[in-house]
């Protein structure tokens, strides 16, 4: 059975890589391997949502999901302010993205191990980013919006991106849903960036009433 970039502790065999970008107007290195989310060269999902994050930022802020680290570590870099944390659920995914932490000179950051938000429990956070598996299902993806919701700060703010084709759509009814605030930042090449800002008394349903009638789902990539 292949694996998924989501998988915990790949076992496919090692193919490293190194891309090299120019994001924000710096340049940037990635070290990739098999088995992590897009490694051959930076998806456009993913360079859709760097180009149109809030930077800088101050306070806390996560990289959900981060693969090897292309998020946060441009969040870090431009943010001196911020302390950055970065979670995957994948391990060479984390390994990969501390390395290359240290390869962009980037030490305002923290990468741990852990499935969706247990690795930050108990931290909020003003940014929370986020290009999501889309392929472990709606639950997840859903309940990642649900969570992120209880860990943002009143006035922080949940970016996602996914394909428009894929569940873009979708995926914004359900983060309107649980926030009430929900614009779309941006589209192109076929992915939409999408924002909510959590309120102080929260959006007009909460993650509850959201998750009622969600349905059941997978097969859907976000890159």
């Amino acid at each position: 059975m292949a694996e998924h970039y989501f998988t915990q502790r790949p076992r496919a065999q090692h193919r490293p890589l190194e891309i090299r970008e120019h994001l924000w107007g710096r340049p940037f290195v990635f070290a990739t391997d098999a088995a992590v989310f897009s490694r051959q060269r930076l998806d456009p999902g993913t360079r859709l949502l760097i180009e149109h994050l809030p930077l800088p930022v101050a306070g806390n802020a996560l990289d959900l999901g981060c693969g090897y680290g292309p998020v946060g570590i441009v969040i870090a870099a431009l943010s001196p302010d911020a302390r950055v944390w970065m979670v995957d659920i994948n391990e060479r995914a984390v390994e990969l993205a501390r390395r290359n932490a240290a390869a962009n000179r980037v030490a305002n950051v923290e990468v741990r191990s852990g499935d969706g938000f247990a690795p930050v429990e108990g931290l909020s956070f003003r940014l929370i980013a986020s290009n999501p598996p889309i392929r472990a299902g709606k639950r997840v993806v859903y309940a990642w919006v649900e969570q992120a919701h209880a860990h943002l700060e009143p006035g922080g703010r949940l970016m996602m991106v996914a394909r428009t084709s894929q569940g873009a759509r979708t995926l914004a009814r359900h983060m309107e849903a649980v926030f009430g605030h929900v614009r779309e930042v941006a589209k192109g090449s076929g992915y939409r960036v999408i924002e909510a800002v959590r309120v102080a008394h929260g959006g007009p349903g909460g993650p509850a009433a959201a998750r009622k009638g969600v349905p059941e789902g997978g097969g859907e990539e976000a890159g």
